[in-house]
């Protein structure tokens, strides 16, 4: 192979691999477009969630998008996915008439009576956050602050000084569980994992009779 055909090989090679940089290049830039994409959907999603969570009423649209700045057609969008998010579990989003709240699902309502209702008194916030320990039990607290939010510390301490809730290290977190005073103090039995409330089953065959 004569001088100028190694040059032209030469050069056919740097070309190649010129092609191949500006290639590389360009799917690291779509891949980080892809990335900063998706953290600013989760930023938009979680503003969302933080303005259902914060609200104690229904949010109509409006109020929504006054609150979080984000234009309608994407609104409704992150509103679907959050339903879908909370359709499963102690905590629902719940759309009443193109209105949306975030609170407890209605087959744990039965324990905010009883807390509304107990010897101590606990704010809303402290009834889901005890709702949320009872149907997720044994949960790890980094969980429980995860979905409840910082202030669920000072909740879980006043469980746990009322002996309420029980806890154990697990890692670098707590495993909360309730504990029998739990049971004893609204009122509450176990049966086949699920909990039932006495006096109802009383007053039921107290009717039978």
């Amino acid at each position: 192979m004569g001088k100028e055909e190694t040059e032209q090989e030469s050069l056919k090679n740097e070309k190649e691999e010129d092609r191949k940089d500006i290639f590389s290049e360009k799917e690291d830039v779509y891949e980080e477009m892809d990335e900063v994409f998706e953290e600013k959907e989760r930023e938009l999603e979680e503003k969302v969630e933080a303005s259902l969570f914060i609200s104690a009423k229904f949010l109509n649209l409006q109020e929504l998008i006054m609150l979080t700045d984000i234009n309608p057609i994407m609104l409704k969008e992150i509103l679907k996915r959050l339903e879908r998010k909370y359709s499963r579990g102690a905590i629902k989003i719940i759309n009443k008439n193109n209105s949306w709240k975030m609170d407890v699902a209605e087959k744990y309502h039965f324990l905010i009576n009883r807390l509304a209702t107990g010897n101590s008194e606990f704010t809303k916030a402290e009834q889901e956050t005890l709702a949320i320990i009872a149907y997720k039990q044994p949960v790890k607290q980094s969980v429980i602050i995860k979905i409840r939010g910082n202030k669920a510390y000072d909740h879980v301490k006043k469980f746990r000084d009322l002996g309420l809730v029980e806890a154990k290290r697990v890692g670098h977190t707590l495993e909360l569980q309730l504990s029998e005073d739990f049971y004893e103090y609204f009122h509450v039995t176990q049966k086949d994992g699920k909990m039932e409330v006495e006096e109802e089953e009383e007053n039921i065959k107290e009717e039978e009779n």
